[in-house]
């Protein structure tokens, strides 16, 4: 459908006619009542006949009006503009071809065609996406109207007539119309939206005098901030612009309304009022005039931070790398446009116009105009502030929200999240829209509503309560109390929720069960009854026989932990990775930070970068058992999986330590049993070999007593204790303030003492502490460690078969032994071959003893060698890092100083264990 323009050239100038003849019929009475005799009759005739000649002419121009409007009547059908509207085609031209067409058509027109008269219509435009803008199509200009239809010449006409004309004029000018005598500047194109944006220049057709034309360009100021002002709403109208936008432009639309009312009134005042001049209008619009020039420089610095209108002082956009966005949208299986536009919404919108009001802070009438814009543009991101706040979710569909959420991060995957993505990532602050009201605040905002989120999805919070009595805007004097009273309730609901409904302290308790051994004789039997799987290759273990193994002592009557009720959820594990290599991966690959803290702790990937320490292809599986513990939502974020690494990490260490200390009292153990340790040589080389041997394995025995003594009972406990004195003050806070609203506590609104968060950072901090403290954190001291712990562990297996060895190098034994195994055995008994073997006469070699200085020799000197550097490099992070390694330096003197002292306590039979 197609109608003519409600404003056109016409209707103004007809108007403008009536009004200078009403103005004309009044003023020539008051010069009679001054005038008598002859001039008074002069100039009434006068008067008669240009009333008569004006009265004439309006009904020449109506009867013109009428026969034109017939004729359009009957030519719409067949109108070219409405055929290509129907089509959706656009039928505009430029305007320097439209003229010179105009003009060889008028050159070659008959005079019936010049007549014809001017079409102009009305369509209605395509919808957007922003639903309350303009849907009639842009006006045609005033320039291209036929020469029939342009005014008289502003020089004709008297200095009244010229004010009356312009009055008229700039009305319609306020409205963003072109009017008679003021039209748009000829640069200007309508049809760009730049430069509708920018807002167009006038100009004043010539002839008007230049008091008047220097006042109308004054107001015309207004003219042009109206209609930039009214575009960019329609471009900030959009969609994709968000809510803050949106709310910003409704506010603007009721000011505009105002400012149409008062156009409205002015024109009253110029059809009812005399008195009503130029100088009267721009009185009545001065404050109007401001005002609008503010909303112009705010929309245009709005614009400008869109990217619509180029900013030519930003050098560098501030485009923000949104991969995760795009890996989401690839996870969702969307398509990913990779677009390098920049939207301004949301915080950013509220920050812009801080601080602009922050700089027009000394103009009153512009403070009170910013500040209203600033709490209407507020009022959507309060109300997704205050979701998030007191229900813990978001309603953000536009991505303006300071808090931006990773739905593809679930709760499902947390036993496999070994960067604790869900509790770092799943929800993080978008810097670029923090909001000026909310920089100091917005770590509690963020802490709140993941809090929050926690309890709401074990069912603490009632969504679907709707959240009553809060600040809907940042002027509010609550707004700061409503942040710091939500972020006290989160965090004491979340600490209730932990620490009494799902038990934390007992279950880190039972973590220390079975990770750090504590009261393990539940892991010694399981030892004892898994040696033989455990002895194999970690590539031949059966898991499912250790797991049930594992099940059977846990649930022995008297143990420890046959009295734990979360004893199911520990799983036995083999990892094909060794410790040394581990750690090594950890330290050298993915790093640790300056306090010891891992920065992600992941299962072992393996790198060519770094050439491993040990060879991992032939490890037992005491060398390669882990345990592992399925740890229920919420409690999963304090024992994330990164967390759970580090207590694996732990357990493999004090496994080794124990494994280790086995062997060689199993050695020690062998040696009391057998008889060529028993039997006194009268070589005395032998005896001293032998005392030599004992001397070497008491020094590993200390060594891996202390050791172990130091990791557990003066690293691991006394950091235990701490961790759970600190828990245990606040499960007792929680206690106290369960249920207490926290708006209404003695301490104030919002004063927390402490927070889950620091709960968490205790408990990884405690973690990090005794790997540090325990040596797993210095690559130096992984790689002297494992050669120290290799040597004894060898030596152990070594000295376990030294018995032949010594028959050997005996006479006397070699004959003793020879003669009690030449005795005939039972006639029954069966003759294996391993029996045959170990019957075979033992033959004397004299050159045994030095084969085996020589080796014992090798293996002291190596131990000894390294136990040195070990404690060189002890002493020094002693100095350097931490004291706490002293008391270790003093443990392994012992063990470090050498056999002289050993030797002279040791009893003749070397027992010493």
């Amino acid at each position: 459908m197609s109608t003519r323009h409600p404003i056109h050239p016409k209707p103004s100038a007809e108007r403008r006619s009536q009004a200078n003849s009403n103005m004309s019929s009044s003023r020539p009475r008051v010069a009679s009542a001054d005038m008598g005799g002859e001039s008074g009759r002069t100039s009434t005739s006068t008067y008669s006949r240009k009333h008569a000649a004006s009265t004439l002419a309006g009904e020449r121009r109506t009867e013109r009006r009428e026969v034109r409007e017939k004729e359009m009547e009957v030519r719409r059908t067949r109108s070219p503009l409405k055929r290509s509207a129907d089509l959706g085609v656009s039928t505009r031209v430029p305007r320097h071809v439209e003229r010179a067409s105009q003009t060889s058509a008028a050159a070659q027109k008959s005079p019936e065609d010049a007549q014809t008269p001017w079409e102009p219509q009305a369509t209605l435009v395509p919808h957007t996406t922003a639903p309350l803008a303009a849907r009639i199509s842009i006006p045609p200009l005033a320039s291209d109207a036929p020469a029939s239809l342009q005014p008289p010449s502003l020089a004709q006409m008297s200095l009244d007539e010229q004010e009356s004309a312009i009055l008229e004029d700039l009305l319609f000018v306020f409205m963003g119309f072109e009017g008679q005598y003021i039209r748009y500047d000829s640069s200007y194109n309508p049809h760009e939206e730049k430069e509708r944006l920018i807002g167009p220049q006038f100009r004043i057709l010539p002839g008007l005098d230049p008091s008047l034309r220097d006042l109308t360009k004054s107001m015309l100021k207004m003219a042009t901030h109206y209609i930039a002002v009214e575009a960019w709403i329609e471009v900030l109208c959009r969609e994709e612009y968000g809510a803050v936008n949106h709310a910003l432009c409704a506010s603007v639309r009721k000011l505009l309304k105002d400012y149409l009312t008062l156009i409205a009134q002015l024109e009253h005042q110029l059809l009812t009022n005399a008195s009503f001049t130029l100088h009267v209008l721009n009185l009545h619009t001065k404050q109007t005039s401001h005002m609008l020039f503010q909303l112009y420089a705010t929309g245009i610095e709005l614009l400008k931070a869109n990217g619509v209108l180029e900013d030519e002082t930003s050098e560098t956009s501030d485009e923000e790398d949104d991969i995760e966005n795009i890996l989401e949208s690839l996870q969702a299986g969307g398509n990913v446009q990779l677009t390098t536009k920049k939207i301004c919404k949301g915080g950013s919108v509220l920050g812009l116009i801080t601080r602009r009001l922050a700089s027009m802070s000394g103009d009153p009438a512009a403070r009170i105009l910013l500040t209203t814009l600033l709490r209407e543009a507020s009022r959507p991101y309060m109300a997704m502030l205050n979701e998030w706040l007191h229900h813990g979710s978001i309603k953000d569909p536009h991505a303006e929200f300071l808090i931006k959420e990773q739905k593809s991060i679930k709760r499902e995957r947390l036993d496999q999240d070994y960067t604790d993505e869900y509790w770092e990532k799943r929800y993080t602050i978008r810097d670029t829209l923090v909001p000026p009201q909310l920089e100091a605040v917005k770590d509690k905002v963020l802490l709140a509503g993941k809090y929050l989120n926690v309890v709401r999805e074990c069912g603490g919070v009632d969504i679907s309560k709707t959240v009553q009595d809060v600040p809907t805007s940042f002027d509010d004097p609550r707004f700061l109390d409503n942040v710091n009273s939500a972020y006290a309730y989160a965090n004491s609901s979340l600490f209730n929720l932990l620490l009494t409904t799902h038990a934390l302290p007992a279950r880190l308790r039972s973590l220390k069960h079975y990770f750090f051994l504590d009261r393990s004789d539940f892991f010694s039997y399981f030892l004892e009854l898994g040696a033989s799987e455990l002895k194999k290759p970690a590539r031949a273990v059966n898991i499912g026989k250790l797991q049930s193994l594992l099940d059977i002592v846990l649930r022995q009557p008297g143990s420890v932990a046959a009295e734990d009720p979360y004893k199911e959820d520990v799983k036995v594990e083999i990892n094909d990775v060794g410790l040394t290599n581990w750690l090594m991966k950890v330290v050298t690959v993915t790093g640790l930070d300056q306090d010891g803290n891992t920065a992600a702790l992941t299962s072992y990937i393996p790198s060519a970068t770094t050439a491993p320490v040990t060879d991992d292809t032939n490890i037992t599986g005491f060398q390669s058992l882990v345990f592992d513990y399925e740890m229920p939502f919420p409690l999963s974020l304090v024992v994330s999986r990164v967390t759970l690494t580090r207590y694996q990490l732990l357990f493999r260490y004090l496994l080794s330590l124990r494994h280790l200390e086995s062997n060689l009292v199993e050695s020690w153990r062998e040696q009391g049993k057998h008889a060529a340790w028993k039997h006194r040589s009268k070589n005395a080389r032998i005896e001293l070999w032998k005392r030599k041997a004992w001397t070497l394995r008491a020094r590993m025995l200390v060594f891996v007593q202390q050791l172990l003594y130091y990791c557990t009972a003066e690293v691991i406990e006394p950091n235990w204790v701490a961790l759970m004195s600190r828990l245990d003050a606040e499960g007792a806070d929680g206690a106290s303030g369960q249920g207490v609203d926290p708006k209404t506590t003695n301490s104030g609104p919002g004063q927390v003492k402490r927070t889950v968060d620091e709960l968490m950072q205790d408990h990884v901090d405690f973690l990090a502490t005794c790997l540090k403290e325990c040596m797993l954190t210095n690559s130096k001291l992984l790689r002297i460690n494992n050669k120290l712990t290799s040597t004894c562990n060898m030596f152990a297996t070594f000295s376990q078969s030294l018995s032949r060895y010594l028959i050997v190098a005996d006479p006397d034994l070699c004959n003793k032994i020879n003669a009690k195994t030449a005795q005939p055995s039972h006639p029954h008994t069966p003759h294996s071959s391993t029996t045959s073997r170990a019957n075979q006469p033992f033959v004397y070699d004299p050159g045994r003893v030095d084969k085996m200085f020589d080796m014992l020799n090798k293996y002291e000197e190596n131990f000894a060698r390294h136990l040195k550097i070990l404690l060189d490099t002890l002493n020094y992070l002693a100095a350097t890092e931490t004291v706490v390694f002293l008391s270790l330096c003093a443990r392994l003197a012992a063990a470090g100083e050498g056999g002289s002292i050993l030797s002279n306590v040791l009893p003749p039979g070397g027992v010493l264990g």
